[in-house]
């Protein structure tokens, strides 16, 4: 048979997924190989394969027996000659960190493809595997396996090997693949030294899909809005700047009124009824629908793109509210007879197996938050805005940095209270207080989040089976470059690059051909777009991509605030094969390490919520916080080995760098608060429990990452597979920093603007800055931050209710000398709540919680 060079289709049949796990059941060496860990990049290869076995005869024999039917393992014709569809999936520890395209039909394929991706795994063997791609699954048709122990030293490792089956043998005579490897160890990669946005000469993070966009401005933001005077008064670049505490709900308001053709929203959840300027002289009962209403009859064209539910209906009807009271069709119902157009997008797997389709329509979102206007250029032009983060426009999100549990429920968050935490909720209180993190960007790089909403709703308006008797929306983008005074994208710098308040933005994503228009056809093209071959999708991981980059680059603190924090499972001590295997825990673990061994300061904090929202003794939230710990001990245990390495276990403690905390306040009474009149009528319920002792825990729904005070991430993009692995929720983030204030263009510690955000974060959640904060690696920074956060736990957790100043609580377990994270003696389970710290773990894994 003739050899195949690449083939029209991808892969068609099959599952869709990412990367995922690869369990080889039979080994690929006769003889024991050392485990040895791989910290860095790995160069591969992958060539070509010759004379694979006919996986495919079964297909042949249904066919015949089938007679007259149809048969084909793809779409489209089958071809007169029926063989296997091989694709290679390279692993390492059982977690697969590349993946070939699918050439269909040929024992002879050439791929040719290259891989350069980051790996922090033990293994003794990086496994290529070859398979057949199959309509009813993969069948393994062999392995190679290079051992570590040839590819530790650098040396690159290339040539044709066979391909050997459970046997031992190869799996068809001369049965050959063909590959190249090679090792680079993270201290032999230049760019992981110097820093993010080291110098003039630097392009943003490599192997994306959006490029590194500069003169730009970024306006940073914590929680829905701030109250004037609240926060720190605090100066930026060496005190010549004030920083400006921004209101997020305000300024995003303020941009949609000022609107003059377009105002694109995209979220989880968008509901119309939500007010989004309260507290402020310029307060307005005016909500969310009013206002997107008034615009577009002014002319604006408004587009909204929901997440589609699956579980909340509205049928000849019949209502259901949904599980996770997104209000999607709600707001759908809100707006059908205006000229506000609403898109629903279910979360779609595309081609794939119906038991894959069904997981990925039922338990993945469409998780992307962006309100995206044209707003004032000057001289009668007009230029792209972009918001994104955390914060979606809907019921609950609003507060303010006072996170309030009882004084406000009758005032600010009357009509908008949201507490999903109980199991039974008579409507009482306390609220759940809200903390999030979110941005504006003006400038190139917001034209990269319009392009994202473009390429989502000409996805989503393709009409399918009977939605193609509805109304098209494929029509109702605007299109800027018939409209003059829109700038396009090349004129729309912000600031000049001699500007000290610039700004570089690099937009990042998680998302999937099944999600997005534009993917290439071709995967050679795909490979130059920096996409990842998924079994029968692209994907773009740019999100997983830029944190391990600005992790690797770190040099002296990392700063974390996340919803979710579980990762690495290859590298626990137990479920290793869970398939949560985003890098970003196992990699701050590591740059920790590796800075003991060097004996520098380095610290890394890391804020989650107290629990994540829900009851915290059902199963899926207990299954969260069992990954959750596990993942706390992975990285506690490398940072006690590296101590013991270098004989410093004595003098330090794991604690001294690294330190997980959370957030909760308590509220103590006053006369006529709204929680004094009502009551839960059973006593002892964790609702009761909470009102009784005034307190609930703040929940952190962040998505953020700060690094040596001068690179900033903000998105939707929880840190754990749903958000990391790209085929699952989709996700949005930016990364950004400020090139005349970094460490390589002051030649000391940056404050700019992205210290003054962390300072403020910081002097909100603590109660106040001190002068040791300026140095968040320092050993007495890191120290005096645990002892308030170990005071305000104590204050929190104690039988008397006093008013709490500081929110900052150290994480409810211990981490003793040794790094071992057991739970809080005399305080296992959550205040109040109940529901172990530590979780637990039964019957079967699943892909829900990771």
């Amino acid at each position: 048979m003739a050899t195949t060079l690449f083939h029209e289709t991808l892969s068609l049949g099959g599952s869709s997924h990412g990367l995922g796990q690869q369990i080889l059941p039979f080994k690929t060496s006769k003889t024991s190989l050392e485990v040895l860990q791989l910290h860095g990049n790995l160069d591969i290869w992958v060539k070509e394969a010759k004379n694979l076995p006919n996986m495919d005869m079964f297909h042949k024999k249904l066919g015949d027996v089938l007679g007259t039917l149809s048969f084909s393992k793809i779409e489209g014709h089958m071809p007169h000659k029926i063989t296997s569809d091989p694709y290679v999936t390279v692993s390492v520890a059982g977690a697969v960190i590349g993946r070939t395209f699918v050439i269909s039909n040929t024992e002879n394929p050439v791929w040719m493809q290259h891989f350069n991706v980051p790996v922090a795994h033990s293994a003794a063997e990086v496994h290529f595997v070859v398979k057949d791609s199959d309509v009813v699954g993969s069948q393994i048709m062999g392995a190679v396996g290079v051992p570590v122990e040839q590819l530790i030293s650098g040396t690159k490792v290339e040539g044709t090997y066979p391909i050997l089956n459970a046997n031992g043998k190869p799996c068809k005579p001369g049965a050959v693949l063909t590959l190249s490897i090679q090792y680079i160890p993270i201290e032999k990669v230049g760019l992981y030294h110097r820093g993010i946005g080291s110098g003039p000469d630097y392009h943003g993070v490599p192997g994306t899909y959006f490029p590194l966009r500069k003169g730009g401005k970024v306006t940073l933001y914590q929680d829905a809005h701030v109250h004037d005077g609240f926060l720190p008064d605090l100066k930026v670049d060496g005190g010549r700047v004030r920083y400006e505490h921004g209101s997020c709900w305000q300024d995003i308001f303020n941009a949609i009124s000022q609107a003059r053709r377009l105002i694109y929203i995209a979220g989880w959840s968008v509901f119309h009824n939500v007010r989004l300027v309260r507290e402020t002289e310029k307060a307005t009962n005016t909500t969310l629908g009013d206002i997107l209403k008034i615009k577009s009859q002014e002319g604006v064209r408004v587009l909204l793109l929901v997440w589609d539910d699956p579980t909340s209906r509205s049928i000849l009807g019949y209502k259901t509210e949904g599980i996770m009271q997104t209000n999607d069709e709600e707001t759908r119902r809100f707006f059908k007879h205006s000229s506000v157009q609403v898109l629903l997008c279910p979360r779609s797997a595309g081609k794939g197996s119906w038991m894959k389709k069904q997981e990925t329509g039922t338990i993945y979102t469409h998780h992307q938050k962006t309100v995206i206007v044209d707003s004032d250029a000057g001289n009668n032009q007009r230029r792209i805005t972009a918001f994104v983060g955390g914060l979606d426009l809907c019921k609950g999100r609003y507060d303010t940095p006072n996170h309030t549990l009882f004084r406000t429920i009758q005032t600010v968050h009357k009509d908008d209270y949201h507490n999903p935490c109980f199991a039974v909720n008579d409507g009482g209180f306390p609220r759940e207080p809200w903390h999030d993190m979110h941005c504006r960007i003006d400038g190139p790089a917001a034209y990269d989040i319009l392009t994202n909403f473009e390429d989502r709703w000409l996805k989503a308006s393709k009409p399918h089976g009977l939605q193609k008797l509805k109304a098209s929306h494929d029509d109702a983008l605007l299109k800027l470059e018939r409209i003059p005074e829109i700038l396009p994208i090349t004129e729309t710098s912000y600031l000049t690059k001699n500007d000290p308040e610039t700004w570089h933005v690099q937009v990042f994503r998680s998302i999937d051909s099944n999600s997005v228009k534009g993917f290439p056809d071709d995967p050679k093209d795909a490979i130059k777009m920096n996409l990842v071959c998924g079994k029968n999708v692209l994907i773009d991981m740019s999100i997983h991509t830029a944190y391990v980059n600005a992790i690797r680059a770190a040099q002296r603190f990392i700063y974390v605030e996340n919803q979710y924090f579980l990762g690495s499972s290859y590298n626990w001590d137990a479920h290793k094969d869970l398939g949560a295997n985003n890098l970003i825990p196992i990699e701050i673990a590591l740059k920790v390490a590796n800075k003991i061994r060097s004996n520098e300061r380095f610290a890394a904090y890391i804020l989650i919520p107290m629990w994540p929202e829900g009851v915290t003794t059902s199963t899926p939230i207990q299954r969260i916080l069992f990954w959750q710990h596990k993942t706390m001990q992975m990285m506690y245990d490398i940072i006690y080995k590296a101590l013991v390495e270098v004989g410093l276990e004595n003098k330090y403690e794991p604690q001294d760098f690294l330190n997980f905390f959370c957030l909760g306040n308590r509220e103590a009474a006053h006369g006529g608060d709204s929680s004094d009149t009502k009551s839960s009528t059973a006593s002892n319920t964790p609702q009761a429990l909470a009102q009784k002792n005034r307190r609930f825990m703040i929940y952190i729904h962040s998505k953020g990452m700060i690094v040596d005070d001068e690179y900033v991430m903000i998105g939707s993009a929880n840190i754990n597979q749903r958000s990391m692995e790209g085929t699952r929720d989709t996700e949005i983030a930016m990364g950004a920093y400020q090139p005349h204030h970094t460490s390589s263009s002051k030649r000391h510690n940056p404050h700019g603007q992205v210290y003054g955000y962390r300072m403020s974060l910081w002097g909100e959640h603590i109660g106040g800055v001190e002068e040791s904060f300026k140095q968040p690696e320092s050993l007495e920074c890191v120290r005096r931050v645990r002892s308030l956060s170990e005071h305000n736990w104590k204050q929190y957790a104690a039988d008397e209710v006093t008013e709490m100043k500081g929110h900052l609580l150290k994480y409810p377990v211990e981490v003793d000398r040794m790094g071992k994270v057991k739970a809080l003696p005399g305080c296992e389970t959550f205040p109040d709540v109940g529901g172990k710290i530590v979780g637990s773990f039964t019957a079967i894994q699943e892909n829900l919680t990771i």
